[in-house]
């Protein structure tokens, strides 16, 4: 069912129920109404009555039954009195049809008031005493104008009922096609929307109410869509170039060995030149699938408790292994009294390959400089600072070299894929971590990481 019959539908329901209990309500109140008006009448027949007969002398059995013929009376009207031995002393009618029980006449004296029904005759029984006795009236009639009225309300609510719920279902199409109105504005907009226009924007309105709200957060979306399209265009572009470098290297040192017969000693520094190369081809797509299995976004990776200072010096002293010409310093700075100020939570392979990845950044760009390393300690955090002093990095690329196989305008001499400092920017944010640079051209860049301590 579409949003347009949902909401002609809960509107026709609701507004229906409404005026169902409306209905319900005026009906009940004019039926009570009638009910105490005709007992009401009744009441103060019995009593006149009863007065007549008992109080005057002058009046006797047979008078008050002229008088109750020449006076006007309800419809089917008829008055019986009995005297304290439950025998009858008065009745209206000519024919008594009325069909009284001892119990009846005895509820009546204990209960003093007594109203009940006889198919549609209603009864109303009274105690009436004058000094000395003691006499049950009981007054009978139908009320036919009121049941009438009754029933021609009963109708006439019936009828505007069914002809207000139509007029409702209709008022409720109409009010709802307006009020989805600026929805299908924005579904139109949005149908527009495609991988060769991202730029393009749903329009906010007003700005103030929930479509705007919706608009709102659907730009901020495509913003994050145009980002991430923008970021996988330029990945793809990078990675084809950084992958078509070695490849077109092997493919031209293999042609140029086969145009003429070689000596084993050139065909073994070809394959040497070769395998060089498949060596970074291989490098470069083992950083590409880390980098592209680390995602931010997840938490399904297992962290346990890691001292961070020793997890700086092993991925130290693994660099060193790799790259013994490299040149790093560590300090220790606040150095906490207990163990569990040096304790983060962290996944030990990926911290330490993002460590790794940073030291052997710095060491790189400094061209033979020594990199200074210190690990100061506070209550909350526990913060690394590498600082190198080789090529920096200019401020308006600062802000870039954590993308995807991005580097710096003026790294471009310098051997390697722009992948390193993305994966160690990945796995930290992944270890909540906070990351802080500060470069100048040509002095060195500092890079800065504070991990939250167990402590």
């Amino acid at each position: 069912m579409s949003i347009r019959n949902k909401l002609t539908l809960q509107f026709a329901l609701i507004a229906a129920a409404i005026l169902l209990m409306a209905s319900f309500f005026i009906y009940f109140l004019s039926a009570r109404y009638r009910q105490e008006e005709f007992y009401e009448r009744l009441h103060n027949k019995a009593q006149s009555t009863a007065r007549l007969l008992i109080e005057v002398n002058e009046v006797d059995h047979d008078l008050l039954k002229i008088i109750d013929k020449n006076t006007v009376s309800l419809p089917s009207e008829q008055i019986v009195i009995f005297n304290y031995l439950n025998e009858e002393i008065y009745n209206s009618a000519e024919i008594n049809k009325l069909i009284i029980s001892e119990a009846l006449l005895d509820a009546i004296r204990i209960r003093q008031e007594l109203r009940f029904r006889q198919d549609q005759k209603e009864f109303l029984g009274i105690l009436y005493a004058d000094a000395l006795n003691r006499f049950v009236v009981i007054a009978s009639a139908t009320d036919v104008y009121g049941l009438r009225k009754l029933n021609n309300l009963r109708l006439v609510l019936l009828s505007v009922f069914a002809g207000s719920t139509l007029l409702m279902v209709a008022g409720g199409w109409i009010f709802s096609k307006q009020a989805l109105q600026p929805i299908t504005h924005v579904i139109g907009q949005v149908d527009q929307i495609s991988g060769s226009n991202l730029h393009a924007r749903v329009d906010e309105g007003n700005g103030q109410d929930e479509i705007a709200y919706l608009s709102k957060t659907f730009n901020k979306m495509l913003n994050r869509v145009e980002s991430a399209f923008h970021t996988q265009k330029s990945f793809v572009a990078n990675a084809s170039h950084e992958l078509r470098t070695p490849l077109t290297a092997i493919t031209g040192q293999i042609e140029v060995a086969l145009l003429k017969p070689r000596k084993d000693e050139e065909y073994r520094s070809v394959l040497c030149s070769v395998l060089e190369d498949i060596r970074q081809l291989t490098h470069l797509s083992n950083n590409l699938l880390e980098l592209a299995h680390v995602d931010p976004h997840t938490h399904h990776i297992p962290l346990t408790p890691l001292r961070i200072d020793e997890l700086v010096l092993h991925s130290r002293q693994e660099l060193m292994q790799r790259k013994p010409h490299y040149s790093i310093h560590i300090q220790y700075l606040n150095f906490p009294e207990e163990e569990a100020g040096l304790l983060v939570l962290g996944n030990e392979p990926l911290l330490k390959s993002a460590i790794i990845n940073i030291m052997d950044n710095a060491s790189k760009f400094s061209d033979g400089k020594p990199v200074e390393v210190s690990l100061t300690f506070s209550r909350q955090y526990a913060t690394l600072t590498v600082a190198d002093q080789g090529i920096g990095i200019g401020e308006e690329e600062v802000a870039q070299i954590f993308e995807p196989l991005y580097r710096a305008s003026n790294a471009i001499t310098f051997q390697g894929h722009g992948l390193g400092l993305s994966l160690a920017g990945k796995i930290l944010s992944l270890h909540r971590a906070q990351i802080r640079i500060q470069s100048k051209l040509n002095e060195g860049t500092q890079l800065t990481v504070e991990l939250p301590v167990l402590a």
